[in-house]
């Protein structure tokens, strides 16, 4: 009897294949380290600073300390102010503008107030050409045939100018009042120094527009530009 044949094995089909499983492993950045402080980093940061500061201070800013209360109450005696150097030049001086400018004829001895400077504040009212008078006794200043009000600024109670007077400003010259016009040696007590008491525009070292000290009267400085609206602008005579 022939022998049995072996039955052929199942042949097993073949299936997908299986992903080898990936091993992802955590790179760590790297610890960034401090960098020298470098000469460049020295001039950056701490001499470049210093030397914008100075600049300002220098060409674009000035500080006052105020001694006397010759422009109460806009300003007391104490306060302290920041000015702009861009005035006179580039940025023109208008009707208005709180001034500081060197002593012109030695005003100082008429202020009333120990002084430390040869400098003075005080409120610019007439440009070079204007025709500036009053007829005193509580009447208006009146600029150029128009009177002015000058309620905003003058201090309560004092009057526009006790005295009378008129003065035509000549080129290169300011006519300048306190607004405390009853404690104020400005324009109006030098007419008899030689130049009407008319101060040179090349004396001007700027223009005030904020109270810095002290810390309870910081302020914006207003010129109340507002009040010379209406006054015509006249060419100066040499």
């Amino acid at each position: 009897m022939p022998a049995a044949s072996a039955a052929p094995l199942p042949q097993t089909q073949p299936g997908p294949a299986t992903p080898t499983p990936t091993v992802h492993f955590r790179h760590r950045a790297p610890t960034p380290t401090p960098a020298p402080f470098t000469l460049r980093d020295i001039l950056l940061w701490c001499v470049l600073p210093v030397l914008i500061v100075l600049g300002l201070r220098l060409f674009v800013f000035g500080m006052y300390a105020i001694p006397s209360g010759s422009m109460e109450n806009t300003i007391m005696p104490g306060d302290r102010v920041i000015t702009t150097r861009l005035s006179p030049r580039p940025i023109a001086l208008r009707r208005g503008d709180i001034v500081v400018f060197k002593d012109p004829a030695n005003w100082l001895a008429n202020e009333g107030a120990a002084h430390n400077s040869d400098r003075l504040i005080k409120r610019l009212i007439g440009l070079p050409g204007d025709t500036v008078e009053c007829a005193g006794g509580g009447a208006p200043i009146v600029i150029n045939g128009v009177p002015i009000d000058e309620s905003a600024y003058l201090k309560p109670g004092v009057e526009p100018s006790h005295s009378a007077f008129s003065v035509t400003v000549s080129a290169g010259r300011l006519f300048v009042l306190g607004d405390n016009r009853a404690n104020s040696a400005d324009s109006r007590a030098h007419t008899n120094d030689g130049a009407q008491g008319l101060v040179p525009v090349g004396d001007v070292e700027g223009v005030a527009f904020m109270r810095y000290w002290p810390l309870n009267r910081v302020g914006w400085l207003s010129a109340h530009h507002d009040v010379f609206r209406a006054v015509p602008s006249r060419t100066p005579t040499s």
